[in-house]
């Protein structure tokens, strides 16, 4: 799936107010693919993920490219990157992304890919994320 820079619409809202109150995507662009209520309900719980040297969520840093999720048969499938190949939680924090997506409603099974390619770098935070952490 290709990486997408347009924001995730996830009510009604428009994209002016949408701009206004919520946080930016990932300068990636990852991706969420599958019901509108369940795209919600799988980016709350990466929102719920954080590296634990970074007080930023995974989301909002920028290390979730794609998630491609089946509403019909909740099956989802998450491409995401970590900060550096050498980061100290590489062996857990996959392992927990899969569980907090797995405790959404309407998840039956989720499936986490670590990907490299792009490489993460700071640009790839979303401006909240780059605003908290003193980037600006």
């Amino acid at each position: 799936m290709a990486l997408s820079e347009d924001p995730i619409q996830l009510d009604d809202r428009s994209a002016d107010e949408e701009s206004r109150n919520s946080s930016p995507k990932p300068a990636v662009g990852g991706s969420v693919q599958g019901g509108p209520d369940l795209e919600e309900r799988i980016v709350e719980a990466l929102k719920s993920v954080y590296d634990p040297e970074i007080p930023v969520d995974i989301y909002e840093l920028g290390l979730i490219y794609d998630v491609d999720a089946n509403p019909e048969t909740g099956q989802v499938h998450i491409k995401m990157t970590l900060t550096t190949p050498a980061c100290p939680v590489a062996g857990t924090l996959p392992g927990e992304v899969q569980q907090r997506v797995e405790g959404v409603a309407g998840v039956e099974k989720a499936e986490v890919e670590i990907v490299w390619d792009p490489m993460w770098t700071p640009d790839m935070m979303s401006e909240a994320a780059k605003l908290q952490l003193g980037f600006f």
